[in-house]
């Protein structure tokens, strides 16, 4: 027997999240419902679309434009992570082992799940760094295949771009296969301590010889 189709259409919405099949949906959908908590959950998602959006300087979510990490004088304006998602930014912050600034691409390089260059705000880091370069910029994707692929494809951005600059990735303490959310603040202390670099600014070209 089919379901309703006011049900068959939450079950749908359920399977559309990242990670969740058609039976785990489903038994989202009727948590939903049995729990009582489907008008709250409603107003919860209604809140936060009114009421966050993108900082149009990382990326990341926020209330305030720009976010206020993005607005604090005290950071390092010099200093870049790019990073795959806002949970991302959330594990570092909480790791207190940074002070630089952030841009967040919303998402990693996966082409088989249709994920592909074009969907990663490429472009924004891009217009950033020419607006302002910095003295470095630091590759903070996960240490799995997704998050290699993304690194080499923010370098070949950087690349088409013309843009010159230092470049490293995290790499000391970065267990393979791992996600920054998951890992100890003194993991990523190392990881940032010991980053490695990926790409040195080209030192300026000499001027003539003195006449």
């Amino acid at each position: 027997m089919a379901y309703p189709p006011a049900l068959e259409e939450l079950v749908r919405a359920f399977e559309r999240f990242p990670g969740v099949g058609r039976r785990t949906a489903e038994r989202l959908a009727f948590h939903v419902l049995n729990d009582g908590q489907a008008a709250r959950l409603a107003r919860a998602i209604d809140r936060a679309l009114a009421e966050t959006r993108r900082c149009g300087s990382c990326g990341n979510f926020s209330v305030p434009d720009p976010c206020a990490l993005c607005a604090d004088p005290a950071r390092d304006a010099d200093l870049l992570l790019v990073v795959e998602l806002p949970r991302d930014v959330e594990a570092v912050e909480r790791a207190r082992c940074y002070r630089g600034r952030y841009h967040v691409l919303m998402g990693a390089l996966q082409p088989a799940m249709g994920t592909e260059a074009q969907h990663l705000a490429l472009e924004p880091l891009v217009r950033r760094l020419e607006a302002r370069p910095v003295r470095e910029l630091i590759l903070g994707t996960d240490p799995d295949a997704e998050g290699e692929a993304t690194a080499l494809a923010v370098l070949e951005a950087l690349e088409q771009a013309g843009l010159d600059l230092e470049v490293t990735r995290l790499a000391r303490g970065l267990p393979a296969g791992s996600a920054l959310e998951y890992l100890h603040r003194g993991v990523l202390e190392d990881a940032f301590e010991g980053r490695r670099r990926v790409r040195g600014a080209r030192e300026p070209s000499p001027g003539p010889p003195d006449a």
